[in-house]
């Protein structure tokens, strides 16, 4: 696996990055983040440990916080579909204070099955991390599908 933590163009070109960078410039309807280059668009995502702290422990998550959970996991979801042709779905249920569950699934067949708490913290420290854990997810999703694709195919 490549360093990313370093490298903002090795991260860029992770295909779960552009998959959710162009899940964010579908959401900019009136054209107002089209001069925003994608470094730009991707920092609301990077939340290092200096700005996790100003964070307060206890609190709700702000609906700024839950856009870019749901952006990042339809990310996930879309990714794996491009790889494996088969309609994967997200479903979130989060409670107010912050803490609930994901699921994407496909077919009959849930492909990533998320626990959340904390959500008001939700971020990464870097671009790199960000495109790793993307990544992860994607193809632990795709892996689930090749596994079992009667049930995906449901």
């Amino acid at each position: 696996m490549t360093d990313t933590t370093t490298a903002p163009d090795a991260a860029l070109d992770s295909l779960f990055v552009k998959e959710l960078v162009k899940q964010l410039r579908a959401q900019d309807t009136h054209g107002v983040w089209e001069g925003k280059t994608d470094l730009k668009l991707l920092e609301p995502f990077i939340v290092d440990k200096a700005k996790r702290r100003e964070i307060p422990i206890m609190g709700d998550p702000d609906p700024e916080t839950l856009w870019r959970l749901e952006l990042f996991y339809n990310a996930v979801a879309l990714s794996i579909e491009r790889e494996t042709k088969v309609m994967v779905s997200p479903m979130m249920k989060m409670h107010h204070e912050g803490f609930g569950r994901l699921i994407l699934s496909a077919g009959r067949l849930i492909v990533i099955n998320k626990h959340m708490r904390d959500v008001h913290r939700f971020g990464f420290d870097n671009l790199g991390k960000l495109a790793e854990e993307g990544d992860k997810l994607v193809a632990a999703g795709v892996q689930m599908i090749l596994k079992y694709p009667d049930v995906a195919n449901l």
